[in-house]
């Protein structure tokens, strides 16, 4: 293959635009806030249309895509020009689906992923509410064990903390964030 076709992806050569077009870019706001990942076609869309510009935080890593009239260098990161509302985003209620969800379909007691209900971590009985700082994922096992006491009381160990979940952008930039650091 022509040496023209190789490109560089994180330190590996690619010889296939199948494998160029499989890469995926992180956008970024207006204001700089890491929001998601597109694919490298949607961002190509967004830097033809102009709504979006490139950002070259890594020096020139990216990616070459040709046309037969044109050669788009598509960077790693892209920024958004244009103004976009952001969508209304609410916490989602504590519920069943909701809290799987959170805590990944596993028991924050033991971790596994058979026989699961939600648990209170302070019972109902002592005053716990039903908030999502309250509301686990448990197995039937360790929820039976644990019954109508604390995770203290008990001699069990909660896995996670609960909390409420976040905004997904806000959850993206910190693990954008998270690994950028862990790549420096």
């Amino acid at each position: 293959m022509p040496e023209l076709y190789r490109y560089c992806i994180a330190g590996k050569a690619v010889t296939s635009m199948t494998q160029v077009l499989n890469q995926s870019v992180v956008v970024f706001s207006q204001n700089y806030l890491p929001m998601t990942r597109v694919n490298i076609k949607r961002a190509i869309a967004l830097l033809v249309t102009g709504k979006a510009e490139p950002l070259d935080f890594d020096n020139g890593s990216g990616w070459p895509v040709r046309s037969p009239s044109l050669v788009l260098y598509v960077p790693e990161q892209i920024r958004l020009t244009m103004a976009s509302q952001e969508r209304v985003w609410k916490v989602p209620p504590v519920n069943r689906r909701e809290v799987l969800k959170r805590d990944h379909h596993r028991c924050q007691y033991c971790g596994t992923t058979k026989r699961l209900t939600l648990d209170h971590v302070i019972p109902r009985s002592k005053g716990g509410k039903h908030s999502w700082d309250n509301v686990v994922t448990a197995c039937e096992r360790c929820n039976a064990f644990k019954g109508s006491r604390t995770p203290t009381e008990a001699g069990m160990k909660l896995l996670h903390q609960p909390k409420t979940p976040i905004h997904p952008t806000i959850a993206f930039a910190e693990q954008f964030w998270r690994e950028r650091q862990h790549e420096v």
